[in-house]
């Protein structure tokens, strides 16, 4: 198929040149991408961040529940460790993926070279990806905090019995025809007199069903109602984030509001009282947005991943089960009661080996309030704090031995945003890194 270097087969250009989208929907498919890819070093960027990232995530998944050394799956905190590591790792790569795309899109995109292929028809439509991925995630976001909320509620009145908790009966289902018995579905492998059943048994999967059905591995983990609300508080995550990073790449050539903005660059702050409404909407801010979105997901991520295997190792399901279906349950029996360790790595009796990790959860707050000075508080007020500081200056006479060649003025809006989020981004990792391994490593060693 490819040619080899004996020109026997097909360059990657013709088969690119010559593919026909079926039905003639795409227009004229992926003509002009070959040069287009190789002529822009952001797009190959961008591509190559895309697939990594997404590697990176089955890297996460597959450390822990497929382990290539023995001593992995003894180490719980090493687990841990490693996979909220490979998540962020994850979420920060994919996410530069959009900005390189957007990048392209600026610097890089020629409409003469690409008309009517894939990239072009993307663009012409884009109002209609926008507003289905904005609809995604409206719909994903309204009934996943609805029901955490009503469930809330019913907790807080003493009528648990009362809460809205939906089976994921589909993924049980497909447990169950793996083989998983807890669900009660008679279905292919967990039906005992199906010929699966029995050819399985005999031939083709010793030792498969005791696996499947025992909850000290993780094949396939036992799933209720407090499963079903985090993975769609987790699609919620992933659509916003996306939402947010494809608005931006789609956007960054020109919108109805500002049609020249490709002549801007990549990130500008605002084009000024002229044109009314232009701040936030260059390519950088969205992607500057969109890290707060994607920090979030990860965050859902992993508090799920690690209040699950805690309560399974502890071989205490149940709590997760009972208390993951209300956000008070969350916030009281994942977060506060698995602090109490970490913050007495230090006490007025003394201290012990999660005293680092104590200190480290306090710094890591540190960094990351001091992110909010920078998003919060805008450039005038820094401009006008500095212009008093540099008048007190002028009037010191100590002062006066250091001098300046250029007066001092505050950050622009777009490089305190790149200040904040650094922080925010930090002091956010930190905190919970601290509170993951202590809260693991005190209770398993």
């Amino acid at each position: 198929m490819y040619r080899t270097n004996f020109g026997i087969g097909h360059s990657i250009k013709d088969l690119l040149e010559a593919h026909t989208p079926p039905g003639g929907r795409l227009g004229r498919g992926h003509k002009g991408l070959y040069d287009t890819i190789n002529n822009s070093i952001h797009f190959q960027l961008g591509l190559a961040l895309a697939s990594l990232g997404v590697i990176t995530s089955l890297v996460a998944q597959h450390m822990y529940s497929l382990p290539a050394y023995a001593f992995i799956a003894q180490d719980f905190t090493t687990q841990a460790a490693l996979y909220t590591h490979h998540q962020y790792i994850a979420g920060f790569i994919m996410t530069g993926a959009f900005a390189h795309g957007a990048i392209f899109f600026i610097r890089d995109y020629n409409p003469e070279q690409n008309e009517d292929n894939v990239l072009a028809r993307m663009l012409d439509h884009k109002e209609a990806i926008i507003s289905h991925l904005s609809w995604a995630s409206l719909f994903l976001g309204f009934h996943t905090l609805g029901l955490y909320v009503h469930n809330d509620v019913m907790l807080a009145f003493g009528t648990p019995e009362k809460q809205i908790l939906i089976e994921p009966i589909f993924a049980q289902w497909i447990q169950s025809a793996h083989g998983k018995t807890t669900y009660g579905f008679d279905i292919l492998l967990s039906s005992t007199n199906g010929p699966a059943f029995n050819a399985g048994r005999n031939i083709w999967l010793p030792g498969w069903l005791n696996a499947v059905n025992e909850n000290s591995n993780s094949l396939f983990l036992t799933i209720g109602p407090g499963d079903f609300l985090v993975h769609h508080a987790i699609a919620l995550g992933l659509h916003t984030t996306t939402l947010i990073l494809v608005k931006g790449a789609l956007d960054a050539r020109g919108s109805k509001l500002m049609p020249d903005k490709k002549d801007f660059g990549y990130s500008f702050p605002c084009d000024g009282p002229g044109r009314g409404g232009t701040c936030d909407i260059s390519a950088w801010d969205a992607f500057y947005l969109a890290v707060f979105w994607m920090l979030n997901t990860i965050g859902w991520v992993t508090f799920y991943w690690h209040w699950k295997h805690i309560t399974l190792w502890q071989g205490n399901v149940s709590q997760f089960n009972e208390s993951s279906t209300y956000l008070m349950g969350w916030l009281r029996d994942y977060l506060w009661l698995n602090s109490s360790q970490l913050i007495n790595g230090y006490n007025p009796f003394g201290m012990n080996s999660l005293s680092v990790w104590a200190w480290m959860f306090l710094f890591g707050h540190l960094v990351w309030a001091t992110g909010f000075m920078f998003l919060i508080s805008w450039r005038g007020y820094w401009q006008e704090l500095i212009e008093t500081l540099a008048w007190a200056h002028e009037r010191t006479p100590l002062a006066n031995l250091i001098r300046w060649r250029d007066k001092p003025v505050a950050l622009s809006i777009v490089q305190a945003r790149l200040v904040g989020l650094a922080h925010f981004s930090v002091g956010y990792i930190f905190t919970y890194a601290a509170f993951l391994i202590a809260s693991t490593s005190g209770k398993f060693g």
